[in-house]
């Protein structure tokens, strides 16, 4: 532990199959102190996943330090954004997304879902799952202040919320619904604006975007103006003293070539000759298959493995569902800060024209390779641009 300006700092290096584990805590003096009373340790923690030699080698300790800075601080959500000096009113619309997200968390957690509606302790039937969600994030949205538009993909239509609002908000509130019932991993994926409107726009003017994911834990993956790369943030589920608030802990920056493949739309095949011959090829060179059927973990899993593609195309019988303002440009945004690339077949998704809320589009997006390889197989022969 080394102590310096009041913080106490506790590394630890675990080596196991080559590879080192590097994770610790940031703490105040007394903190630490009672901590180590009381033998146990900081539940706000960073972790990295590096080389052996780059921190057991003493000449490579430098290496290993800026490893380490490299990665998540441990910080919360409020403290990270004040850090990094986001706009003040982004802020708070970050923060009552957040807060929406975490009810929208527990909320999975809690109910007793089949395709179309819940029911609470006594039997008694309650709003869709996707309907709640809807609910929270309107309900925050409005409660911040700051919010001058929003529009859910459940009614694409957009609503005034705050009059001289800053930001618009578009968001899917639950990305998956249709396969809540079966336990599998769903999320919320969420787009800022800046201004009133969200209609006559780009992606290239999104200054925000996200994806929360609602499986064994539930994080948020924020991508934001300002801030280099992708963030992933931990909702602590754990009694501890950050219980209940979100952790950064992870960044993403780079994804690189990789055998994983998360093919969407697959009945496209049947007549688009170009995305069969891709997914002949993924076949034919033994690429991972490593599909849910739930868009954002399909995706999210791109920036956690650093490597893959995920791809949903069109053809004239299997038309492109994705629309462009709630999913296709909130995801090209947050997949570009974090390395990777988007494409609709011929460019980025994000120059995609969006002049109604209803504008759809075919997407792929990961490592550069991969969507080049989408854009030369697959392309637009087969694909007409909804705008």
């Amino acid at each position: 532990r080394r102590t310096r300006r009041g913080l106490c700092v506790e590394v630890r290096v675990v080596e196991e199959g080559g590879m080192a584990f590097v994770s610790g805590a940031v703490v105040s003096r007394s903190a630490a102190a009672r901590q180590s009373a009381a033998g146990s340790r900081s539940s706000s923690f960073v972790a990295a996943r590096v080389p052996a030699r780059c921190v057991l080698g003493s000449r490579h300790a430098a290496a290993a330090r800026s490893t380490l800075a490299m990665q998540a601080t441990g910080e919360t959500l409020e403290d990270w954004l004040r850090t990094n000096n986001v706009e003040a009113k982004l802020a708070q619309t970050t923060r009552a997304i957040f807060a929406a997200c975490k009810e929208i968390a527990y909320k999975i957690r809690t109910a007793s879902c089949d395709k179309m509606a819940c029911f609470n302790e006594f039997g008694d039937e309650q709003l869709a799952i996707d309907l709640l969600a809807d609910k929270a994030l309107f309900e925050n949205l409005k409660a911040c202040g700051v919010v001058a538009t929003a529009s859910s993909e459940e009614v694409p239509t957009e609503k005034p919320i705050t009059e001289g609002g800053a930001y618009s908000v578009a968001f899917d509130p639950l990305d998956g619904s249709s396969i809540i019932d079966t336990n599998f991993s769903v999320g919320t994926i969420f787009g800022v604006w800046p201004g009133a409107k969200l209609t006559g726009i780009t992606g290239r003017q999104l200054v925000c975007s996200g994806l929360a994911i609602y499986g064994p834990r539930t994080t948020i993956t924020l991508a934001i103006d300002g801030v280099e790369s992708a963030h992933e943030f931990l909702l602590m589920d754990d009694f501890s003293g950050k219980h209940g608030q979100f952790i950064h802990t992870q960044v993403f920056s780079k994804v690189e070539e990789g055998k994983l493949f998360a093919p969407g739309n697959l009945r496209a095949v049947n007549d688009n000759p170009g995305y069969a011959s891709l997914v002949q090829f993924y076949k034919d060179n033994k690429y991972q298959l490593r599909y849910t059927g739930g868009m954002v973990p399909d995706v999210n899993q791109i920036l956690v493995k650093g490597k893959g593609v995920f791809c949903n195309p069109e053809s004239p019988t299997a038309k492109a569902k994705l629309r462009v303002l709630y999913e296709v440009a909130p995801i090209g945004y947050l997949m570009e800060k974090g390395g990777a690339k988007s494409s609709d077949g011929k460019g980025s998704v994000l120059d995609i024209p969006i002049n109604e809320t209803e504008v759809r589009s075919q997407v792929c997006v990961g490592s550069a390779k991969e969507v080049e390889r989408f854009e030369k197989m697959v392309g637009v022969d087969h694909y007409t641009p909804d705008y």
